[in-house]
């Protein structure tokens, strides 16, 4: 990723942790919906780890945008594909797909020889290049910035209504993978994630 290495290094823990979290809730999930959204977003969380890491300690590889693009493809399409099909969670799905897109973007703007540089011939086209388009980052800004603010909004009474554990009103306990809040607690640092990711292009 371009930009400051702390910045980076701050965004690989943290979408790490989040890959890390998704991983251990799709152990626990019961096979279907939930189990292949958890997927996705462990996917969506390593993935982002592995692009954040800053480019002076990561040659980028001219291999690397192109493998990134291949597999966020295909994760796009299949998130498209359950929210036409209206399976379950199709909200979710369609957050995946706009997130696995924004990867498949992200990469190919910051794939080696569009970075910018004056080295060469064409300095002024790959200039426009390395920025992305902007009307499309703009997009992506937006959405990932009303995103997390929901997400947040969302968090706040779950994280409340959460704190006695089931106690009070008479339910088992929901075990600590599986929590609501931590689910959104996840969405929310990857959708910030994402948000820095794309202030960099």
């Amino acid at each position: 990723m371009h930009g400051p290495p702390l910045a980076g290094w701050l965004l690989v823990v943290l979408c790490a942790a989040s890959g890390a979290y998704c991983l251990v809730r799709m152990r626990g999930e019961p096979p279907g919906a939930g189990r292949r959204g958890a997927g996705a977003e462990a996917l969506m969380g390593w993935g982002m780890a592995v692009m954040a890491v800053p480019s002076a300690v990561l040659d980028p590889r001219p291999w690397g945008p192109p493998a990134f693009a291949v597999v966020f493809g295909v994760a796009a399409a299949r998130a498209l594909l359950a929210v036409r099909g209206g399976a379950g969670w199709s909200g979710h799905h369609l957050h995946h797909a706009i997130g696995a897109l924004a990867m498949v973007y992200t990469a190919l703007v910051m794939a080696p020889g569009t970075t910018g540089g004056h080295d060469h011939a064409g300095a002024m086209a790959q200039g426009r290049m390395a920025a992305g388009v902007p009307l499309l980052t703009g997009a992506l800004l937006a959405y990932f910035a009303v995103y997390v603010v929901r997400c947040g909004l969302r968090l706040v009474p779950l994280t409340d209504s959460g704190a006695d554990g089931g106690a009070h009103r008479g339910t088992r306990p929901v075990a600590w993978s599986r929590r609501p809040e931590l689910g959104h607690a996840c969405r929310l640092s990857m959708a910030i994630g994402m948000f820095a990711m794309l202030l960099t292009l």
